[in-house]
């Protein structure tokens, strides 16, 4: 697939504080680099030869949505029909976990009615993201 026919998205629960927002944010795209090295570019050397780490070769639009839409559009990403998109989130399961165990242990446990999502990164197909987020809001102050 080339990336003229993908398309990268987080939306966040515009509800939560910038913090909770920012912080969500850094989670989804450590897990995006992890799940799909390719979009991260090549090192590169500046006009004094320092040397700068490579970052993302494509957008990630930040859209707007609240603890509902969140609920809904992660159901949604279950079906088949979106099987083949790479999906992140981010819940109120993982949120208060400080060991990986810790969540392992209670995701195990947890219900889905019970995940309260902050955030969701979803990569893939350019239609298939758009038909999921197409007229959501941009994330703004």
């Amino acid at each position: 697939m080339g990336q003229n026919k993908e398309k990268c998205v987080m939306v966040f629960d515009s509800d939560l504080p910038i913090g909770i927002i920012a912080n969500t944010s850094a989670i989804l795209g450590v897990t995006l680099g992890k799940k799909i090295p390719h979009i991260v570019g090549e090192d590169i050397t500046d006009a004094e030869r320092k040397t700068h780490l490579g970052i993302v070769t494509i957008p990630i639009a930040m859209l707007k949505g609240n603890k509902e839409l969140l609920k809904s559009m992660r159901k949604k990403l279950y079906d088949s029909e979106f099987e083949d998109l790479i999906v992140v989130d981010f819940s109120n399961v993982a949120q208060c976990c400080n060991i990986y165990s810790e969540y392992e242990n209670k995701a195990a446990r947890t219900p889905q009615e019970e995940y309260e999502y902050l955030g969701i990164a979803i990569y893939g197909d350019k239609k298939k993201v758009n038909k999921l987020t197409g007229s959501m809001p941009l994330l703004r102050e």
